[in-house]
């Protein structure tokens, strides 16, 4: 990340020094931001004083110390938790949330930081956290937009800063929405490696396989989403769902026969095979999303 200059080393306050808030202030101190952290269990701070942190000694402290303050909890209600008896002294502030959680939690977290006139905007953190501050990571905002260009400068500390969109709950479906795709696409390496395992074959000798293919298989996302934007899913089809759906039970067969459960992938087969039953036989895989629409 770059390195700031004097006049961009505004202040900060996270709130919240689990892994991920601690990361977060780790990275604002880095670039030179004087910040200020606050955590339930204060000896969660004392490896970020001795990097030039000040702890508050209350919440109150802390958000009465920054124009921008930064919350990191566990879930959104412990954010109302911590936050609601502050409420006023947040007044015309800029808070960030980078909690996990829905769509709608935060739509209703907007809601209720608008009525006490704060300006906020939610969060969903792109990174481990020993990738904070790295030129790996990025963060999605969506919010006011002029809330997010005053703060982009500071919030670039943390990663690329990626605006959503106005709607306070998109930041987070685009967040489980990646989520999800990461999760789904965990679900089969486990599979793989597990099924690898069973014929001896060790996970560590078959992994560079599996990451070269499915980093080949990585390159039909763009074909897959033209397909759903479209409703279009006969356009450029080179396997059909017909032909992966008669397959596919050679999965889940296979995985049976070497003593492995197949419920990792399992959900998959009964979604072709309706898509197949339905006249949809010609048509790609992708087509499936239809049947999740419903």
């Amino acid at each position: 990340m770059s390195t700031p200059s004097a006049s961009s080393a505004s202040s900060v306050t996270v709130l919240g020094l689990g892994a991920m808030g601690a990361a977060l202030a780790g990275a604002f101190l880095a670039s030179g931001h004087p910040t200020t952290v606050w955590n339930r269990t204060p000896a969660r701070a004392e490896p970020l004083l001795s990097l030039g942190a000040v702890r508050a000694d209350d919440v109150a402290g802390a958000v009465e110390a920054s124009e921008l303050v930064v919350v990191c909890l566990l879930d959104y209600a412990s954010v109302r938790e911590v936050l609601d008896p502050v409420a006023g002294r947040l007044k015309g502030r800029t808070l960030v949330n980078l909690t996990n959680g829905t769509p709608e939690q935060a739509r209703e977290t907007a809601a209720w930081a608008a009525g006490h006139g704060i300006a906020y905007l939610d969060g969903g953190i792109m990174a481990v956290p020993p990738g904070i501050g790295t030129e790996q990571a990025f963060v999605l905002y969506s919010g006011p937009r002029d809330a997010f260009d005053a703060h982009r400068p500071v919030l670039e500390r943390l990663g690329a800063a990626h605006f959503a969109g106005a709607e306070p709950g998109l930041a987070a479906l685009l967040d489980i929405a990646l989520l999800s795709g990461m999760y789904g696409m965990f679900a089969g390496v486990f599979h793989a490696l597990a099924l690898v395992d069973t014929a001896g074959v060790p996970a560590e000798e078959f992994a560079p396989l599996l990451g070269t293919w499915i980093g080949a298989m990585a390159a039909g996302i763009p074909h897959y989403a033209r397909q759903i934007g479209s409703g279009e899913y006969a356009d450029g089809v080179v396997s059909n769902v017909a032909m992966q759906s008669a397959a596919f039970g050679n999965l889940l067969r296979a995985a049976e026969d070497q003593g492995l459960s197949p419920e990792l992938i399992a959900p998959l087969q009964p979604l072709m095979a309706r898509r197949v039953a339905e006249g949809h036989g010609h048509e790609d895989v992708a087509g499936i999303v239809e049947l999740l629409r419903r």
